[in-house]
């Protein structure tokens, strides 16, 4: 299985998305400082207390990694599926179950990666800059850092389940437009507010997209055997 996670990685160049995630990564650090600048200058704290700026952080990270990870899945199997190129990789004397499980494991595991590096770097790059440029009017303690690790690390797994949620409508036509639009549309509905909490707040919304993304995989992989026959 690692060999042929291997192997998929080395096909979809790897290097590029790790770019792709940095630059995504200093747009979110970019639009949280400006933020925060903006309503300073209008004499507001839009973020009084570190645990405010680092939820904002937190939902703008999850929702593109979610989007990325619909991105992933295009690559990996829907426009494998589109472009016939997957009846080549049948061919081969592999199991198609693991294949597509390899798959699989590679976009969640980098989506899971990601949200976590990612969350890790920001907070840092916050810190530090808040040494120099009042972003925060508070103190980062240790007490806040270990809730957020621990709420890092559930969200990070959740969202990583609710990134392969769009594979299901990308599947029905093999579309690359309908994998990402339906990201999209996911991430509207889960981290859009009003000045009040988001969807993705809530326990049971997580587990249920969560879940939801675990059945669409599940999905995936017992119809593999036969998808190229009847697409």
């Amino acid at each position: 299985m690692l060999k042929l996670m291997q192997l998929e990685l080395k096909k979809f160049h790897l290097a590029g998305y790790i770019r792709s995630a940095l630059i995504a990564n200093v747009c979110i650090l970019g639009l949280t400082c400006l933020i925060a600048q903006t309503t300073q200058s209008e004499g507001i704290h839009e973020f009084a207390q570190y645990t405010q700026i680092l939820d904002l952080m937190d939902n703008l990270v999850r929702a593109t990694f979610i989007v990325f990870a619909s991105v992933l899945l295009c690559r990996f199997i829907v426009d494998e599926f589109k472009s016939k190129s997957i009846t080549i990789l049948f061919m081969y004397p592999i199991h198609r179950k693991k294949l597509m499980i390899a798959k699989l494991l590679v976009v969640l595991l980098f989506t899971f990666l990601s949200i976590m590096i990612s969350e890790i770097v920001i907070t840092a790059a916050i810190h530090l800059l808040n040494q120099f440029v009042v972003i925060v009017p508070d103190q980062l303690t240790l007490a806040v850092l270990g809730q957020q690790s621990v709420r890092t690390l559930m969200n990070a797994v959740a969202a990583s389940f609710m990134g392969l949620v769009p594979l299901y409508m990308g599947m029905r036509k093999y579309s690359v437009p309908t994998t990402i639009v339906t990201s999209i549309l996911i991430v509207a509905l889960l981290f859009s507010n009003n000045n009040g909490p988001t969807l993705s707040s809530f326990a049971l919304v997580q587990i249920g997209f969560s879940v939801l993304g675990m059945l669409v995989a599940y999905a995936a992989i017992r119809r593999i055997e036969y998808k190229d026959i009847t697409s």
